[in-house]
C-alpha cells in the first residue's frame, strides 16, 4: 500500500461524501500501511472525523500531528506499535482498540489513562484510573531549599522524584517512573499547585477465600494412571503470615510467604482442589544492560491453564486457556525479531506442552498463541530452550523421544516455521532435561524413569536420531542401575544435583570428575560430592531445582507440604572427600496453617518449587491446586 489519497479516504469514509470535512468514520483497516503512509497535511482535512479505524496494518508509531482533535474513537489493534504517547494528541477520544500490539506492555495501558482524560473504554473494558505521591515529595524538595535556588534547582527536582519516589508493584516500575515524570513537571511548571490526582496500581489487599476438607493426597497423577483433568483459572487468597521455618541458625534469611493463588481452577471455582499443577518457571530479564537482572514474573501451568504471575502483587498478569489440554512444562526464551521497516525488536516466548503433544509458543506480552508445534504423538513430559541458542527447544515425550527443534525468527505475522534437527532416543520415559553446564551445545543430561542418561547433542556430527551415549549409575552394585530420577539441575558449571535413585536423599555429584574416567564405558559411576538429606517417602515426581546466580542454593517439595532449602556452596568449595552422611537442609519452611490460608487446606503436597536467579521469590506448585508464592526478607 502506497501513501494514502483524498479519494481512498472518501471511499472508505462514512457517510459518503466529495468532501473530507464532512466524512465522520473512516475505516483504514487491513490496507498494509506503514506509519509514513499517514500523511498529516491530508488527515488533518478529516475536521469532523469523530471514529477511525487502523487496525490489521503495520504501524510502529502514529505521527504526532495528524490534526484529529474531535476523534473520540480509535482502533489499532494487531499493529507493532511499541509507545502509546503520541495518543496525547486526541484529548477527545473516548474509546481506543490496541489489542495485537505485541510490543506493548501492561505499562503502556496504563499510561493511556493520563493521556486521554475522557477514555471510557481500552481494548472493550473500562479504562482504570492511577494517582501519584509526588507533591508530597515536591513539597519536602522545596522546603530544603533557599528562595533564590529554589528556579534553579526545578530540573533537579524531577530528577529526584523519579529516584526516590517509590510506590506501586516493582513490575510496572517503567510506568510509574513515566508518570512521576510527568506529574513532576506539572507541578514545576504550575508552581507548586497540586495537580490533579488519580489511583496508583496498589499492592492487592490480604483476602481470604473458605474452602472444604481436603482429605489425604494420593501419589502425584502422570497422564498414564489418571484421566485428564481440565482447570480453568482464578486467582483468590493471599496471605501475610510468617512460615514455619526449621533448621536456621538465625543466620539464614527469612523467606515469608506471600501470596496463595488459585489461577487454575474449574470454572473459576474456590472449591476446586483437585487440579494438579505442574511446572514453572520464571521468566528471565532480557533487558540490555541488566547484566545480573533479575525477575519477578513466573508462569505456572496445569490443567488447560498457563499462568503468568506478578509475584509481588499476586496479579495473574496473562492467562492462557485450551480445552481439552492438560499443561505438564513451560519455558521461557526472548527472540529479536525484525519489524516490517527493519527494526529490530525483541520479545519474550512462553512455550508450553503437555498432554495432546502439542507446544504452544506464547507472546506473552500481547497475550496471544503465536504458533504450534505438532512435536509427539503421545504427551510431553518436559521441555527446555538451549541456554545458548534462543531458538532451539528440547521436547521429551512418553513416546520415548527427545526431539530438538529450531522454532526459527517468526515472520512478520507472529507465525513460527519450526524445524526438526535431531532426535533421541531412549529406553525409557523421560521426565527431566537438563543441558550439561559446562558444554551446552555438547551434552544433554536426561532424568528418565529408568535412570540418568546422557546424549551428544552437537549439530555438526551427520547422525540426526542418536541413542543414549552413557548411562549413570549412582551407587556400586548392578541393582543401583535402572532408577527413576526424577530430578535433576545443575548447581554451578560442574555440580549436578539429582533426586529419585535412592530414598531419603538428593545426589550431588561431578560431571567433570565423572566423566573424565568414562573412556568407551557405556555405564558410568558418577563421583558423588555429597548427599542432602530429604524426606524418605517413596512418592515420585518431585521435582528439585537450583538457584542459578551462584547462590548455591537447591530446592525441593515433599508429601507433607515442606519446601526442603539446602545452602550448599561450603560442600561446593570444601575439597573432597566429604562425610559420608547425608548434609541437614539449611530450611525445612513448614506450610502454613489453614487458619493462617483462610482456607481448610488440612493435607497438601508440593510438587514443584522454583525461586528467581537472585533468590528473592519462590514459587512452589500443589497437588491441591495452590500457587504459593514466598519472599526473600
Amino acid at each position: 500500500m502506497g501513501p494514502l489519497s483524498a479519494r481512498l479516504l472518501m471511499q472508505r469514509g462514512r457517510p459518503k461524501s466529495d468532501r473530507l470535512g464532512k466524512i465522520r468514520s473512516l475505516d483504514l483497516s487491513g490496507l498494509k500501511l506503514l506509519s509514513e503512509h499517514l500523511d498529516p497535511k491530508l488527515l488533518s482535512r478529516l475536521k469532523q472525523l469523530q471514529e477511525l479505524d487502523l487496525s490489521n496494518n503495520q504501524l510502529e508509531t502514529l505521527p504526532a500531528n495528524l490534526g484529529l482533535s474531535h476523534l473520540r474513537v480509535l482502533r489499532c489493534a494487531n499493529n507493532q506499535l511499541g509507545d502509546v504517547t503520541a495518543l496525547c494528541q486526541f484529548p477527545q477520544l473516548e474509546e481506543l482498540s490496541l489489542e495485537g500490539n505485541p510490543f506493548l506492555t501492561v505499562s503502556d495501558n496504563l499510561k493511556v489513562s493520563f493521556l486521554l482524560p475522557k477514555l471510557r473504554k481500552v481494548n472493550g473494558k473500562d479504562a482504570s484510573s492511577t494517582c501519584s505521591q509526588v507533591t508530597a515529595h515536591w513539597e519536602k524538595f522545596k522546603a530544603a531549599l533557599s528562595p533564590e535556588e529554589a528556579e534553579k534547582a526545578q530540573a533537579d527536582f524531577v530528577r529526584s522524584a523519579v529516584r526516590d519516589v517509590r510506590y506501586g508493584p516493582e513490575s510496572l516500575s517503567e510506568f510509574t517512573q513515566w508518570r512521576v515524570r510527568m506529574i513532576s513537571e506539572e507541578l514545576v511548571a504550575s508552581g507548586g499547585i497540586q495537580v490533579r490526582e488519580a489511583d496508583i496500581p496498589e499492592r492487592p489487599p490480604k483476602a481470604t477465600a473458605a474452602r472444604e476438607p481436603r482429605a489425604k493426597p494420593a501419589a502425584l497423577k502422570r497422564p498414564d494412571d489418571t484421566p485428564l483433568s481440565l482447570s480453568p483459572n482464578k486467582r483468590v487468597c493471599t496471605s501475610s503470615s510468617s512460615a514455619h521455618v526449621e533448621g536456621s541458625d538465625g543466620s539464614q534469611p527469612t523467606l515469608e510467604p506471600l501470596h496463595f493463588l488459585q489461577c487454575h481452577s474449574k470454572n473459576n471455582s474456590p472449591r476446586d482442589l483437585e487440579t494438579q499443577l505442574w511446572a514453572c518457571a520464571f521468566e528471565p530479564a532480557w533487558e540490555e544492560g541488566q547484566a545480573g537482572a533479575t525477575s519477578q514474573t513466573v508462569a505456572t501451568c496445569g490443567g488447560e491453564a498457563v499462568c503468568v504471575i506478578d509475584c509481588q502483587t499476586g496479579i495473574v498478569l496473562h492467562k492462557y486457556k485450551a480445552p481439552g489440554e492438560e499443561f505438564f512444562s513451560v519455558a521461557w526464551t526472548a527472540l529479536t525479531v525484525v519489524t516490517q521497516a527493519g527494526h529490530k525488536k525483541r520479545w519474550s516466548v512462553l512455550a508450553a506442552a503437555g498432554l495432546r503433544g502439542l507446544v504452544r509458543l506464547l507472546h506473552v506480552q500481547a497475550g496471544f498463541c503465536c504458533g504450534v508445534i505438532r512435536a509427539h504423538k503421545k504427551a510431553i513430559a518436559t521441555l527446555c530452550f538451549s541456554p545458548t541458542h534462543e531458538t532451539h527447544l528440547f521436547t521429551a515425550s512418553y513416546d520415548k523421544r527427545i526431539i530438538l527443534w529450531d522454532l526459527g525468527v517468526p515472520n512478520h505475522d507472529y507465525e513460527f516455521q519450526a524445524s526438526q534437527l535431531l532426535t533421541l532416543d531412549t529406553t525409557s520415559i523421560p521426565l527431566r532435561l537438563c543441558p550439561v553446564a559446562s558444554c551446552p551445545d555438547t551434552y544433554l543430561l536426561a532424568g528418565c524413569e529408568g535412570g540418568c542418561c546422557c546424549w551428544d547433542v552437537r549439530l555438526d556430527q551427520p547422525q540426526k536420531r542418536r541413542v543414549c551415549e552413557v548411562e549413570f549409575v549412582f551407587s556400586e552394585g548392578a541393582e543401583a542401575a535402572g532408577r527413576r530420577v526424577d530430578g535433576l539441575a545443575f548447581v554451578n558449571e560442574d555440580v549436578v544435583a539429582s533426586k529419585g535413585n535412592s530414598l531419603g536423599t538428593i545426589c550431588l555429584w561431578s560431571w567433570s570428575q565423572t566423566w573424565v574416567g568414562r573412556g568407551k564405558q557405556s555405564t558410568l559411576a558418577v563421583v558423588v560430592l555429597a548427599r542432602l538429606q530429604w524426606s524418605p517417602t517413596k512418592l515420585a515426581y518431585f521435582s528439585l531445582s537450583t538457584c542459578p546466580a551462584g547462590e548455591g542454593i537447591v530446592l525441593c517439595g515433599d508429601e507433607e507440604g515442606n519446601v526442603w532449602v539446602y545452602d550448599v556452596r561450603h560442600i561446593l568449595t570444601q575439597p573432597s572427600p566429604l562425610p559420608a552422611a547425608p548434609q541437614a537442609p539449611t530450611q525445612i519452611l513448614k506450610w502454613p496453617q489453614p487458619w493462617a490460608l483462610g482456607q481448610m487446606v488440612t493435607k497438601t503436597m508440593v510438587n514443584t518449587v522454583v525461586a528467581n536467579p537472585t533468590f528473592t521469590y519462590l514459587t512452589a506448585l500443589t497437588d491441591s491446586n495452590i500457587v504459593a508464592i514466598w519472599k526473600r526478607q
